[in-house]
């Protein structure tokens, strides 16, 4: 007697077993990340800008500066320190025609009445937005209608998702992103993860949730540190910008990307980092044409996109 139907019968069942065990695992996550986002090579002429190296304010950069292309071209907050004056960390300028070719402001350092680090730029309305790391690692909010003359509003009030602030300690690296009216703040502790608050009117913020919405690991490179630079939206998704590392004691940091649909649920980038080599704090930058790479840390270097593509 032929064994057929009885080989029939048990293919149908694995294939029902696998189709079931696939559905209690959930769908596996993907997302898209087109090249012109994830894909850049170096300027040969790199870096763009850096500390000057010699006797003045800014004799070294760190940290995430920010990059704005403008109508007028384009500008360059960065936070300078000089060790052997002081350990303050200060805030400078710069404008450049083409984000290659840049010149100091004059009067820089342009804000000298707090710390000032790690800075990320919002322009709403005639205001400019500066969200910071202080002293400590503790984010506070600047404002200025001219990107020359600033005022410090503090510290930020964050509060866990059941509205009582949350536990002391640092609360570093803000990124925000604004979206129908509500403020989301991303901001890390000690590099642990990236955590997301909202606000209406940017004097209060409230955890989305309590844990993570970007944590460290599983794999390798971000495995002991992350922070959140940058969120830009295109073709429906966005795409978040973070340094990580995957040393203990931290070295080496990496710059890499993340997806989302929500700015909660977020997907790391399979090829992550996509730049290596100690080159950290990346922001992108739409030059009219392409999105350009500026690594921040530890001096400014942009990358271009490896193929042209369609601008958004």
């Amino acid at each position: 007697m032929s064994n057929r139907p009885s080989l029939w019968c048990s293919a149908v069942a694995l294939a029902v077993a696998t189709a079931v065990a696939a559905a209690a695992e959930g769908p596996k996550q993907t997302a898209p990340f087109p090249p012109e986002l994830v894909e850049f090579v170096p300027y040969p002429d790199n870096p763009v800008f850096a500390g000057t190296g010699g006797d003045t304010w800014d004799r070294r950069i760190r940290e995430r500066g920010y990059i704005r292309r403008e109508a007028d071209g384009y500008h360059l907050w960065y936070t300078g320190y000089n060790p052997d004056r002081s350990d303050l960390k200060l805030l400078g300028y710069a404008t450049s025609p083409d984000g290659l070719h840049w010149t100091r402001h004059p009067a820089n350092p342009v804000f000298d009445r707090s710390w000032v680090e790690d800075m990320c730029v919002v322009k709403w309305g005639d205001t400019y937005y500066m969200f910071a790391e202080g002293r400590h690692d503790i984010a506070h909010m600047l404002t200025s209608r001219d990107r020359i003359h600033w005022e410090d509003h503090g510290r930020l009030d964050i509060r866990s998702a059941d509205g009582q602030p949350i536990p002391p300690g640092p609360y570093g690296t803000p990124t925000v992103w604004v979206e129908h009216g509500t403020w989301y703040l991303f901001y890390e502790r000690r590099d642990e993860g990236v955590w997301v608050a909202t606000s209406r009117d940017r004097v209060r913020w409230t955890n989305v949730q309590d844990d993570p919405v970007i944590a460290r690991g599983p794999q390798a490179y971000d495995r002991h540190a992350v922070a959140l630079n940058q969120i830009i939206k295109y073709r429906g998704w966005y795409y978040g910008y973070y340094h990580a590392t995957a040393h203990r004691p931290w070295r080496d940091w990496t710059t890499c990307v993340a997806a989302s649909r929500d700015l909660v649920h977020w997907i790391k980038f399979p090829r992550n980092p996509i730049v290596a080599h100690n080159q950290s704090s990346g922001i992108v930058v739409h030059d009219g044409t392409q999105y350009r790479l500026y690594t921040m840390h530890p001096e400014v270097r942009v990358h271009f996109p490896r193929r042209r593509n369609r601008s958004p």
